[in-house]
């Protein structure tokens, strides 16, 4: 178990840095490289625990992929040439990978069974599984599909016409993967909006596909053509360092070359309702994805209330979001969270007991939290609970609270954000030691 020791920084965090490439967009540069026909360039990979299961996936199904660092080619020749996988396809940690996957192969004339970690064996997959079994798929899991390992026997597919019950960008996208191989049109109807980068890659590869309100369409039978994707760096490994600079006194942070999808930028919009100073800078787009200059200083935030539509587009930032409502003047209320409770572990209860660990007045709800503000945090043991967004919140909560704080399993950190450490202490304007110590579980206890 490795541990990491944070202590307070004394004259805020300055400096500009990137974040690395957004992993959503690096999940499915991968996936749609691999089955598009020619080479595809992907600049800005994240070369995350997360984003490695999927090339290694895609490895196993025959595609050749040279990946160095943030570079990557994928020699894709058309799902026609991808092969049976001889061993089960591991996903690790990563929910996206599972999911997209399970879409993807379900059309395909091929077997496959799709494994995780213990994490991801809690995590439910029947909310893909149904809507491809209406689809005509030939697949199951633990439970009647509710949970992996998942075994795909690919088939033809038919198109549906598909609402869904919860905004899950992940749910949207294993339909619309299918769908290009069914017969039909297929179409997905959100109740909110999720984000979109599934949409607007497929687009980037040749894809036909229409978005009319809430209701996205996609025929079927159709091939991909290779392309250069070009990655922005991710918004939720941005938010972590929005937040520091708007909590901790002294502070002046840059964050170039950021992904600003509306679909991604509620913690922008809420930061900026709360108070923070944020300023937008170099708005460009590419490969259908736009970004631009994010530069944040500290200011003093007031509570807020978090709720309906504007969840899904926050919902991985829910948990730096409620260290920032520590610090906020008032009663902060998230609500209509309840996707929270699925995530790498209940983060609706995760959030809560570790931040509560370091002083803050914190209650859950059933679908979200209650944080009443401003509250002095101070240094404790916490825990990330293997959960790398709780893990990061948990560091820059250290920034902040007198003492030292001690992060148990921050080794989570390096699903998404491998340098994050790094980073945090290169923002320090008088440079503290971040430990690396690994202690046995009794030493705990």
């Amino acid at each position: 178990m490795t541990v990491k020791v944070v202590r307070k920084t004394k004259n805020g965090l300055n400096g500009t840095i990137a974040v690395p490439g957004d992993k959503s967009i690096s999940h499915r540069a991968i996936m749609l490289g691999g089955i598009a026909n020619g080479k595809t360039v992907v600049k800005g990979f994240l070369p995350g625990e997360d984003c490695l299961s999927t090339i290694s996936c895609l490895r196993q199904l025959g595609v050749n992929i040279l990946q160095e660092g943030d570079y990557v080619e994928i020699d894709g020749k058309g799902t026609e040439h991808l092969r049976e996988p001889t061993s089960v396809l591991e996903v690790g940690n990563s929910g996206t990978t599972i999911r997209l996957l399970s879409g993807l192969l379900a059309g395909l004339s091929l077997y496959a069974c799709l494994q995780g970690d213990s994490s991801i064996a809690k995590r439910p997959m029947n909310r893909i599984v149904e809507p491809l079994w209406l689809m005509g798929a030939k697949m199951d899991g633990r439970q009647d599909g509710k949970y992996t390992p998942l075994t795909i026997n690919g088939r033809s597919l038919h198109a549906i016409d598909y609402t869904m019950p919860v905004a899950s960008a992940q749910v949207k996208s294993a339909i619309l993967l299918a769908g290009i191989h069914a017969i039909g049109t297929t179409s997905v109807t959100e109740l909110h909006f999720s984000r979109d980068h599934t949409e607007r890659m497929l687009k980037a590869f040749g894809v036909t596909i229409h978005r009319s309100g809430k209701k996205v369409t996609i025929a079927g039978k159709q091939s991909l053509t290779a392309t250069t994707i070009d990655i922005p760096g991710d918004i939720s490994s941005a938010a972590f360092f929005l937040v520091a600079g708007s909590i901790i006194p002294n502070s002046h942070i840059t964050i170039q070359r950021v992904g600003i999808n509306q679909t991604r930028t509620g913690i922008i919009d809420v930061l900026e309702r709360m108070g923070a100073s944020i300023k937008i800078t170099g708005k460009q787009e590419q490969s259908f994805e736009p970004f631009a200059d994010l530069e944040v200083k500290f200011a003093p935030l007031k509570a807020t209330e978090i709720a309906g539509e504007m969840i899904p587009r926050l919902i991985d930032e829910i948990p730096i979001i409620a260290l920032a409502a520590t610090q906020a003047e008032g009663t902060t209320i998230i609500k209509d969270a309840s996707e929270l409770k699925v995530k790498e572990t209940n983060r609706i209860n995760t959030v809560a007991e570790e931040l509560i660990r370091m002083g803050a007045h914190i209650e859950t709800t059933g679908d979200g939290l209650i944080i009443h503000g401003r509250t002095p945090l101070k240094g404790a043991y916490v825990n990330s609970r293997g959960d790398h967004r709780i893990g990061m919140m948990l560091s820059i909560a250290g920034c902040l609270a007198d003492g030292e704080t001690v992060i148990e399993n921050s080794e989570a950190i390096k699903v998404s954000y491998p340098t994050f450490f790094e980073i945090q202490s290169k923002l320090q304007e008088i440079n503290y030691t971040v430990m690396d110590r690994i202690f046995f579980y009794f030493s705990f206890i």
